[in-house]
């Protein structure tokens, strides 16, 4: 599913620089970028969220209707409420495919078989650090991870090998662990960016390396943090270094930072670079919606993609231009399927006056919109706040 009906060349205003060969090559156009959302597992690990098994069947539902290719549906030991979640899930006769998680432990792999899982991200830590954290050595690393990929391929199982902590780890031992991976049974393969300490020109770099490794007939996930504000970035990068999914969260929610933004990475990849992408954009903002409620949180409103004020105005000069999208913006509010409108407030102008009197179907002389607009301003600057279309209606009442 793509949002691709929704983008044509009159809803997107970035600038012939973006059009460039320089910034476009290098790119697989033949075949859309696919998404692997994570949100029920990784994206619940954000300090302070839990979500109810009635929540993550409900998340589910929406991020196949959002056109997610693989939906992570938790680890099932963490607890019974995850398993009670995991089996409802897999039972809902969702189209896109569901995929379960898992440490290099063959009772998570067996937890999983139980309930029906035919495909599972298996984990283990490969750089010094975490390595040293586990008390692993790089020989219970190869040992165990090729142990359980053999076992979860023996029960029928499809594996996708996630290597922890894999753009800290020593290339040459990587390089082994995604041989022996693969040795053992592994169809896919994840680049690992556990902590978000990989910038953009690198993981373009380690990825290319990696597709090296593994050849191009085994698909390779790109799977990064936002510590440094990179998390979309970095994506864009891997998708151009032979990355053919990218995982990450519904808002980027995750621990520390977060997760990349699957919405903000296929907004960026469609928009900026015209690469097709497996997501219906028209329907983020409902998904989004429905995690925050899950989670008990909210996001800003400048959030990209599904953020409320995206494309509201409310300063006078920018409302002075409304009636040009194209002059305020880089693409069509249609494309996320966003309302667009003007506020009132302490930097208002005559323009917000005008279009809200249109909006709300009042009939006022335009010589009175001076002081009506002096009043908006006023009562704005008194509450730190924006005015209430009934506030703005009694505002007009009193000047009469």
């Amino acid at each position: 599913m793509t949002a691709a009906s929704a983008i044509t060349s009159e809803s997107i205003w970035i600038g012939d620089v973006n059009r460039r060969e320089e910034v476009q090559s290098g790119f697989d156009r033949s075949r859309p970028v696919r998404f692997y959302d994570t949100t029920l597992r990784d994206g619940e690990q954000a300090v302070g969220i839990v979500f109810s098994p009635d929540a993550k069947v409900e998340i589910a539902r929406r991020l196949d209707d959002l056109g997610v290719g693989r939906i992570e549906s938790g680890f099932p030991r963490v607890s019974d409420e995850d398993t009670d979640a995991v089996r409802r899930i897999l039972d809902a006769g969702l189209e896109a495919e569901i995929w379960g998680f898992s440490r290099a432990v063959k009772a998570d792999i067996d937890a999983h078989v139980e309930l029906g899982t035919s495909s599972v991200l298996i984990e283990i830590a490969t750089s010094d650090p975490k390595m040293a954290a586990y008390g692993f050595t790089r020989e219970t690393v190869i040992a165990r991870l090729t142990d359980t990929i053999g076992h979860a391929c023996a029960n029928g199982m499809r594996v996708n090998f996630f290597p922890v902590d894999a753009t800290r780890s020593d290339p040459a031992f990587l390089q082994r662990v995604y041989e022996a991976a693969l040795l053992a049974g592994a169809a896919e393969v994840s680049v690992v960016d556990t902590i978000g300490a990989c910038a953009p020109e690198a993981v373009e770099l380690l990825v290319r390396r990696v597709a090296s490794w593994v050849g191009s007939e085994v698909p390779i996930h790109w799977h990064g943090h936002n510590d440094f504000g990179l998390a979309t970035a970095a994506a864009i990068a891997a998708v151009r270094g032979g990355a053919s999914w990218i995982q990450g969260t519904i808002n980027g929610m995750g621990e520390r930072a977060g997760n990349a933004d699957i919405c903000e990475v296929a907004l960026a990849l469609q928009v900026l670079y015209n690469v097709p992408v497996e997501i219906d954009l028209s329907r983020a903002r409902a998904v989004s919606e429905a995690v925050c409620r899950a989670g008990g949180y909210s996001v800003d409103r400048w959030k990209p993609v599904v953020g409320e004020s995206l494309f509201v105005r409310e300063s006078g000069a920018v409302a002075a231009q409304f009636h040009m999208p194209d002059a305020i913006e880089p693409y069509s509010s249609k494309i996320v399927g966003a309302r667009r409108g003007i506020v009132l407030g302490k930097k208002s102008g005559l323009a917000n006056i005008e279009i809200k009197v249109k909006e709300l179907g009042l009939s006022i002389a335009a010589e009175r919109f001076p002081a009506i607009l002096a009043e908006v301003k006023n009562l704005s600057t008194r509450t730190r706040r924006l005015v209430t279309d009934e506030e703005f209606r009694n505002i007009v009442a009193a000047s009469r």
